[in-house]
């Protein structure tokens, strides 16, 4: 794994310019796993200046050749999916059975966009009234730069990287300092299916806010794409205004899982435990505030609380365990500050609640009831395995409760009732929508919010609209 270490610039891998480096560290036992190194501002530019310079060259490879080697990048994760999904773990906490749906989910971007790439399309037609035609040609953004976050660390980076390459732009990474090592497998494992150089760079770095702003501030990046939280985000957007980047955003949530009376139970316990559970609960689309209608909620309650009570906690390579460590110490503290404030308001506790000791990051999963309505836990995104549980006794009342937040991901929605899913689905201001499942995370879809939640779509077609321009020719043909 020395290589993995080091940072993917151009054709090379190399040291950081002075050799800093920084430790990557195992939340399960807080344990250094590797020392990386840490890129500087000058470290930064020679990666755009690499991608700035096999941009014209990617460009012009055919949609075809773009395709293969997504296609062979597919393949060769999915075949490596043990290797991958066990440096996942290790780096990010999460269960290795989660480990290897991410690999999956993760991988799929590049079969997916692969296919996408030879799709690209212009147009060319007649002016309406006649006298010259209309021709349209699609052409790469150009060089772009990724700023992904730790919790996905391999498929936050795919979901970029894919339909960037498939549209024809190069890349600069820059992952989350607290996972970085599977970013940099991946890229390795795009060089060895043939990925020229250039075309994928990695930079690993603690110092963000200024690689990251040099990059922005530099007139050959032209595309910016985070995910991340809120705040980052306005502030990136703010940066990347000043040299008119396209930008994508996929920022913090708050979503609101809705189990409606006529619900079919079993259904909406098994959906609220993978809107709430997956990925330890840390994820932007996990389910943050659970509406139950009066009339089921006690039953609900009583079950969705046995089934968390019963997931087993520990390190993620152990066999059998469901819920790993969470990324850091203050990642732990910070959701047990929210769980002591909402009980200390009036809020019971139901299962969990209580932080077991050391070592490592973890907390128990937890569930609230009686959660009042001016709890912190409410309107904050938890990024973690706690479950508030809120009645509710109208449509009306509750689509007010879910839509009186800055944030508009995701929503979930339980109901046999094909009219009510339906003004849900219209009434929620979120982007997306789950109806009677609690997964919708799909390379073929759309993924994106409104308001406070982002800008633009990952995923499906839309996906590679984000990094391609339009030039439109007026040419004359009397």
């Amino acid at each position: 794994m020395t290589e993995h270490r080091l940072l993917r610039i151009g054709g090379t891998w190399r040291a950081a310019t002075g050799g800093a480096t920084f430790a990557v560290e195992d939340p399960a036992t807080g344990k250094t796993i590797a020392e990386v190194a840490d890129a500087g501002v000058a470290d930064g530019l020679a990666a755009l200046d690499a991608a700035s310079q096999a941009q014209p060259r990617w460009a012009a490879t055919p949609p075809r050749r773009r395709s293969e080697l997504l296609t062979a990048t597919y393949r060769a994760l999915t075949e490596r999916t043990e290797e991958v999904a066990r440096l996942i773990t290790l780096e990010m906490g999460k269960p290795l059975a989660e480990a290897r749906a991410e690999v999956a989910y993760g991988a799929e971007f590049f079969r997916w966009f692969a296919e996408e790439a030879v799709r690209v399309e212009g147009r060319y037609s007649t002016a309406p009234h006649g006298g010259y035609r209309i021709l349209t040609v699609p052409k790469p953004v150009g060089p772009c730069v990724f700023v992904t976050p730790w919790n996905f660390p391999l498929a936050m980076g795919a979901r970029k990287i894919a339909p960037a390459l498939a549209a024809g732009c190069t890349t600069i990474t820059k992952p989350a300092a607290l996972t970085p090592l599977t970013m940099l497998l991946l890229a390795r494992i795009m060089v060895e299916v043939g990925v020229p150089p250039g075309v994928v760079n990695v930079v690993t770095t603690r110092r963000s806010g200024a690689v990251v702003s040099a990059l922005l501030a530099d007139s050959r990046t032209r595309k910016l794409s985070f995910t991340g939280s809120t705040e980052v985000g306005r502030v990136l957007l703010r940066q990347a205004a000043d040299n008119v980047l396209r930008s994508s955003m996929e920022l913090g949530g708050n979503a609101a899982l809705i189990v409606c009376a006529d619900a079919d139970l079993d259904v909406a316990v098994e959906g609220a435990m993978v809107a709430k559970m997956r990925n330890i609960g840390e994820s932007c689309i996990a389910a943050n505030r659970i509406y139950v209608e009066e009339p089921v909620r006690e039953e609900f309650t009583a079950r969705f609380a046995a089934r968390m009570g019963a997931l087993r906690l520990g390190h993620g390579l152990d066999e059998g365990v469901q819920v790993g460590a969470l990324i850091d110490e203050d990642a732990v503290t910070r959701i047990d500050a929210l769980v002591a404030e909402a009980a200390d308001r009036g809020a019971r506790v139901l299962v969990g609640g209580e932080r077991p000791a050391g070592p490592g990051h973890f907390y128990p999963p937890t569930v609230l009831a009686d959660v009042p309505e001016d709890a912190r836990i409410l309107r904050e995104e938890i990024f973690g395995p706690v479950a508030p549980i809120i009645s509710f006794t109208s449509d009306d009342e509750v689509l007010a409760k879910a839509n009186d937040t800055e944030y508009g991901l995701v929503g979930y929605v339980f109901t046999r009732d094909l009219q009510r899913a339906l003004r849900f689905t219209e009434g929620l201001d979120t982007g997306m929508l789950g109806v009677n499942r609690g997964l919708i995370s799909d390379p073929s879809a759309p993924f994106g919010g409104v308001k406070q939640s982002g800008i633009g779509k990952e995923g499906s077609h839309e996906g590679i609209l984000e990094y391609l321009e339009l030039t439109y020719a007026a040419i004359d043909l009397p």
